[in-house]
């Protein structure tokens, strides 16, 4: 992991401003005259390391090839990951910020990316690429530096943000509220929100069939200790471990601010048919946080965009969890 610090003050579209800010990321492969970029956007809770967690498809021997291009991926202002976020020190203070740092957008972390990208010396993308909250990232992208990218690849992943998410994502922020410790200037404050509020998330990145298919007790004779209940105390364990309520409350609120036609004129479609690169978005069949009617709207208004609808029982996790199907579809569409 590299970092990349920006020493003057970093102004945010709330008005608001941080002192300077820290962006950790990752590169694979060789940055030379003629390369192809290709830069990652990640979701809510992933990192820098695209090679990590999306196997299959970033990485030696998959469609996005360090031997074939030059790879970038940026942890998210305002994530637990290395770039600057709630628990990185207030200059001021010198003590973490914690419930004082403030409100960020998407629009925000794609400006602290041109930061990076000026940086690195990338003049062209030659593709740009997300799923959900990172398809968020790369649609505004697109927008603000229409000359830069070239392409975009785009997964489970919407124009705005629905009042379907922002109600999913207001319940969370209730659950990490409603912990006793959310109020406390400590890392560990919410933990036991943050574990719940993972649990609400749960059962809108997969769906009734597949957790009825995985998760039924075999046992018939059970009252108490169901295997569905475990799977959800695990994952929200998981998360606790390598998180932070902090961190969940504020990207959770960020990705509410998500609105292409924010300060744009207010008509989505016409943004949309404003963006002219060539475009492949991957809808899953089963989502119902980023539901296929999403990405066909915007294949209805983007004129270079082709759509295609994976059949998956993993909802909206398909977009990580169906490697094999995306990895055919995106090197397809390259090779056209």
């Amino acid at each position: 992991m590299q970092h990349f610090h920006y020493n003057q003050p970093f102004h945010l579209e709330s008005g608001q401003s941080l002192p300077g800010i820290n962006i950790a990321y990752h590169t694979y492969g060789s940055l030379h005259a003629g390369s192809k970029v290709v830069w990652v956007c990640h979701a809510l809770t992933a990192n820098s390391d695209a090679a990590d967690w999306w196997k299959g498809v970033v990485g030696p021997g998959y469609v996005i090839n360090p031997d074939q291009y030059f790879i970038v991926c940026a942890n998210i202002l305002g994530s637990c990951y290395g770039s600057t976020g709630p628990l990185s020190p207030d200059p001021a203070t010198g003590k973490p910020f914690y419930h004082e740092f403030p409100l960020i957008t998407i629009r925000d972390m794609v400006k602290a990316h041109i930061l990076l990208r000026k940086h690195l010396g990338i003049e062209r993308v030659h593709l740009l690429m997300g799923g959900s909250m990172g398809g968020y990232q790369a649609l505004e992208w697109s927008v603000m530096e229409k000359d830069i990218i070239e392409r975009l690849f785009l997964l489970a992943t919407s124009p705005t943000e629905s009042a379907w998410g922002i109600a999913v994502h207001a319940t969370q922020r209730l659950a990490i509220e409603a912990d006793a410790s959310w109020q406390s200037s400590t890392p560990q404050a919410g933990y036991k929100g943050l574990k719940a509020a993972r649990a609400i998330g749960m059962l809108t990145y997969r769906n009734y069939g597949i957790m009825v298919q995985k998760q039924t007790d075999p046992d018939t004779e059970k009252i108490d200790d169901f295997k569905a209940a475990s799977y959800i105390g695990y994952q929200g364990d998981k998360l606790v471990k390598r998180f932070n309520a902090y961190t969940y409350w504020h990207l959770t609120k960020a990705m509410d601010s998500h609105h292409l036609a924010r300060g744009r004129g207010g008509n989505v479609e016409a943004v949309l048919e404003s963006i002219h690169q060539k475009t492949l978005i991957i809808g899953i069949s089963s989502d119902i946080l980023c539901p296929l009617e999403e990405q066909r709207f915007i294949r209805q208004h983007m004129p270079n965009c082709t759509l295609v609808e994976i059949d998956s029982a993993y909802g909206h996790d398909g977009f990580m969890v169906e490697g094999e199907k995306i990895s055919a579809c995106l090197g397809k569409w390259l090779k056209e």
